[in-house]
């Protein structure tokens, strides 16, 4: 499998479990966070994604301060206003912004669980290994 399939299917896995994530969002919070089709679910988990994949780093470099300060608990702040921004478009719908925290707080513990269940590595190294040390001997040598 090529490097470019491994990525297009880690896409498609992040994408169905954002997607399951908001669905039982939707389900918790009836009346409050909706949407008409099963395809506005998916545009809106889609639409979701990729505010995470490039809006969230700069708010989370913005806030850094408060991150600190709160240790991360701000970032449920800042995923309720993804959530809250994707429930002004027409096809997905968020009451107020009370419930898209509580939303947010559903769809981070539902992608979480969902990521661990499906071994989904939640960081990224990207360093290469590095080779083991060794001796003139050819005998691994142990640091200390």
């Amino acid at each position: 499998m090529s490097t470019d399939q491994k990525k297009f299917l880690r896409f498609v896995q992040s994408w169905v479990i954002n997607t399951l994530a908001v669905l039982v969002a939707v389900s918790l919070l009836p009346n409050h966070i909706t949407y008409q089709r099963w395809t506005d679910l998916f545009i809106a988990s889609l639409l979701l994604g990729i505010l995470n994949s490039f809006v969230r780093p700069i708010l989370l470099f913005l806030a850094l301060p408060l991150l600190i300060v709160t240790l991360g608990l701000f970032t449920l702040v800042i995923n309720a206003l993804l959530l809250y921004l994707v429930g002004r478009t027409p096809f997905f719908h968020v009451d107020s912004y009370r419930y898209a925290f509580l939303g947010a707080l559903i769809v981070s513990v539902v992608s979480v669980a969902l990521n661990v269940m499906t071994g989904v590595r939640l960081s990224v190294d990207r360093r290469p290994p590095a080779p083991p040390k060794k001796d003139d001997d050819d005998k691994p040598v142990s640091d200390v």
